[in-house]
């Protein structure tokens, strides 16, 4: 099977079946999604599907033949979602980091300027360390183009 992943066509021999997280982790050695809950409620297995944040654990990889697929490692350069969450001590564990910098870039493609609201209902990664003041604060700055690439 096919798929395009990061913009490139990469080929892979797996049941259809296989979720998404699997095939990245496993077989492609994309380690940068990670996994959870593995039932596609917490968020840290996000990553991009035609640009729209989706939860690859519970994704089989035959439903996205033909689209783009974006993981965290194919984001391009340190993005001003990344630098923000670096000036506001984002992480504290880490592992929800790249869920979270995914829901967030999704989420600044299609609203630039996000109300709390907005951030409120669009950011439902779960963070075990409960930086989501953080988070909010991070994406706001973006919003309000106060870091420059």
């Amino acid at each position: 099977m096919q798929l395009k992943i990061n913009g490139q066509s990469m080929d892979v021999s797996v049941d259809q079946d296989t979720p998404l997280l699997w095939v990245l982790r496993d077989h492609l050695k994309l380690t940068g999604t990670k996994f959870g809950c593995g039932k596609g409620l917490c968020g840290a297995c996000t990553v991009l599907v035609n640009d729209k944040p989706l939860r690859s654990c519970s994704v089989p990889v035959s439903v996205l033949k033909g689209m783009n697929i974006t993981t965290i490692e194919g984001l391009s350069g340190s993005t001003a979602i990344q630098q923000a969450f670096v000036k506001h001590d984002v992480p504290q564990c880490g592992f929800c980091q790249s869920g979270q910098i995914m829901a967030a870039t999704a989420l600044l493609a299609t609203n630039a300027n996000p109300s709390e609201n907005d951030i409120k209902n669009t950011m439902t990664n779960l963070c075990r360390c409960g930086t989501y003041p953080r988070i909010k604060a991070a994406i706001q700055d973006v919003a309000k183009k106060e870091l420059i690439l």
